[in-house]
């Protein structure tokens, strides 16, 4: 879900899938796989129950798949086989089977155990309804996403500046620049989270139920990240500085989204798999550790990703004329070489991050 974080928290690919030419085009897209997903629900509803989690995890995950190639097709507005020779096979794998497969499951499980855990709606015991909405949901949000990274693909292609694409590269590269930061924070979230979810636990019998630790990790998972978001900036002064000089707005905004929102998804999701996938009824003691522990660290290490980005883009903004970054020749420049500053940027569909490169001579 780190494209979905990326999409929506740096500005300049916020802007670029936000107008309202492509918000109407995406609303058509995303209304078509909706349709078509519940068409391939009844129609496999005839031959299976669907009843089993398994099934209909790889139900979702191949049609998700599917959407999200054709919607990446339709946001790159190209056909399939100048993707595949432009794009490709790397960049186009990791849509259909990231983007698409991955993504699909990960949001049918955050369906099945939202259900579950707020409306006492189970799928185990009532499969139909659940089973129709997590593929529905996952095909529509699938859809969503792979449209707008097409659409920010077609924007790189067609010359404009695209300091981060949001394929998780610029995360791997990371962390051979800052492998320390990264480590530390996300070490501490971890046990963090593990010792206040299983605190919560401890407490009383309301924390100890799945609902008490939603929202106890939510909670812990949404002020980790907006910390780690703070710290990867790396302004003067540290994360501590920068809460006293950012509006409390502001602060509110990250912390609600993404903070608390990818934080209560991603435990909705490690719940899901442990109900759904290993079957055990009840999330308790060092399972209810390990899913606080994970969230915890997962939110801290994007995080601190996103705020390193955006300190990046700021720099980059703020050091190079927006009319020069609109032109391929002095983006391969920087690429190579550095920024009129001297700091290196990163910009293009590849990863090829200059600070990486940099720190590697250095080396």
């Amino acid at each position: 879900m780190l494209h979905r974080m990326t999409l929506r928290v740096l500005p300049r690919l916020t802007l670029a899938v936000t107008q309202e030419a492509v918000r109407k085009k995406k609303r058509l897209v995303m209304l078509a796989p909706g349709l078509a997903a519940f068409a391939v629900y009844r129609l496999v509803k005839l031959v299976d129950p669907l009843v089993e989690p398994v099934t209909l995890l790889v139900l979702s995950g191949l049609v998700s798949a599917a959407t999200a190639l054709w919607a990446y097709r339709v946001g790159r507005a190209a056909p399939l086989r100048t993707l595949w020779k432009e794009d490709g096979a790397r960049l186009v794998g990791w849509v259909v089977g990231w983007t698409g497969f991955a993504y699909g499951v990960q949001l049918s499980l955050m369906v099945l155990a939202l259900l579950r855990v707020l409306v006492h709606y189970d799928f185990l015991r009532h499969p139909d309804g659940p089973a129709m909405m997590a593929i529905i949901i996952a095909c529509t949000s699938v859809a969503r996403d792979a449209f707008e990274i097409g659409h920010v693909r077609l924007l790189q292609r067609r010359g404009e500046s695209v300091l981060t694409f949001p394929n998780g590269v610029p995360l791997r590269l990371l962390f051979r620049v800052h492998p320390g930061p990264l480590a530390q924070w996300s070490g501490l979230a971890v046990c963090g989270g593990m010792m206040l979810a299983l605190g919560a636990a401890r407490v009383s019998e309301a924390g100890r139920t799945e609902l008490g630790q939603l929202v106890a990790v939510t909670l812990i998972g949404g002020c980790v990240a907006l910390a780690a978001y703070l710290a990867g900036e790396q302004r003067p002064g540290g994360w501590r500085a920068r809460l006293g000089t950012l509006g409390w707005s502001e602060l509110f905004r990250f912390w609600w989204w993404p903070g608390l929102a990818f934080a209560a998804t991603y435990y909705l999701v490690l719940v899901g798999a442990v109900v759904f996938l290993f079957r055990l009824e009840q999330t308790g003691g060092l399972a209810q550790g390990l899913i606080a522990g994970a969230v915890s660290g997962i939110m801290a290490l994007y995080g601190y990703y996103l705020g390193y980005r955006r300190q990046v883009e700021d720099r980059v903004q703020q050091t190079v004329p927006a009319s020069l970054l609109r032109c391929p020749f002095v983006m391969g420049i920087l690429s190579k070489g550095g920024s009129p500053s001297g700091k290196p940027v990163v910009s293009s569909v590849d990863g090829v991050d200059g600070m990486a490169r940099e720190s590697g001579r250095r080396g």
